[in-house]
């Protein structure tokens, strides 16, 4: 079945739409908890550095270091690879951006005014007006600027999306019969030769997340792509800069393990630089 992103401002609804959306259509609901968890997995020292990257903004050097590198790429793992299970509906955190190329996703944000948001968030967290505007002022200008940081996109652009919906204009249920009825057609793009695209990227980010996140690996660059063989055949290239000789091997180790039968081309460069960020 097709995917379903949603992008939200802060308190328009979004979330509630999801939810319903999941409920009515038999998805999987995907929201940053979710994720959070998953990261987790990978071991205490990510779940810290997750829940410290997702709830504050990365400062200059942060963006720089290894840590925030790696906590991206599990996110976009991670958001992939429920993408690759179908029938899911994924949350924020730029699934949009992340899933622009493939026809069987549907990119829905939810706005509306900001007195409507004041007024649902002060319902949902029994706080005051002064604090409900403060709380969606700092969620929207974090989202937007990591999208930007991430993504280099704007978070707020209309076009980024198929829908938009206001939901001071319509009823929760008059948008989720739409989202139904727009998920239906995009389901007819969900063809082999897209599934074979999206698999590929999902491994690509895999590896890609499993290099950064080995600590024994010092980079100052790494990129690993999916590259189009032929009609039927793909490959992965991968990028970077490593600080260790010994790297080299090891990580095209580590990437053709993964890989498994996906042919693998290594453009792996050793110069003797200081280490770039902490691991």
């Amino acid at each position: 079945m097709a995917i379903l992103t949603i992008s939200r401002e802060f308190g328009s609804g979004g979330r509630e739409i999801g939810k319903a959306v999941a409920e009515v259509m038999g998805y999987d609901y995907v929201d940053r908890k979710r994720v959070l968890e998953d990261m987790s997995k990978a071991g205490s020292v990510w779940e810290e550095k997750a829940k410290h990257f997702d709830e504050n903004y990365p400062t200059l050097w942060e963006r720089n270091d290894w840590a925030y590198k790696g906590f991206v790429a599990l996110n976009q793992s991670h958001f992939l690879n429920y993408a690759l299970k179908g029938n899911a509906v994924l949350m924020g955190r730029g699934g949009n951006f992340l899933l622009k190329q493939f026809p069987f996703v549907l990119k829905v944000r939810t706005i509306a005014p900001m007195e409507k948001r004041v007024e649902r968030i002060m319902a949902r967290e029994d706080i005051n007006s002064e604090n409900a505007a403060w709380l969606i002022e700092k969620a929207d200008s974090e989202m937007s600027k990591a999208v930007y940081l991430i993504y280099g996109r704007n978070w707020d652009d209309p076009e980024e999306y198929d829908l938009v919906f206001d939901t001071s204009k319509q009823s929760q249920d008059e948008i989720v019969a739409v989202i139904k009825r727009a998920l239906l057609e995009k389901d007819t793009h969900n063809t082999p030769e897209a599934r074979q695209t999206l698999e590929i990227r999902a491994l690509a980010e895999k590896i890609k997340a499993a290099i950064l996140t080995d600590p024994s690996f010092v980079l100052s660059m790494l990129d690993v792509d999916p590259v189009e063989e032929s009609l039927a055949k793909y490959g992965l290239v991968i990028r970077g800069i490593v600080h260790e000789h010994e790297n080299i091997e090891g990580i095209q180790a580590l990437a053709r393990k993964l890989a498994g039968e996906i042919p693998i081309e290594s453009h792996l460069q050793y110069r003797m630089y200081p280490r770039f960020g902490s691991r």
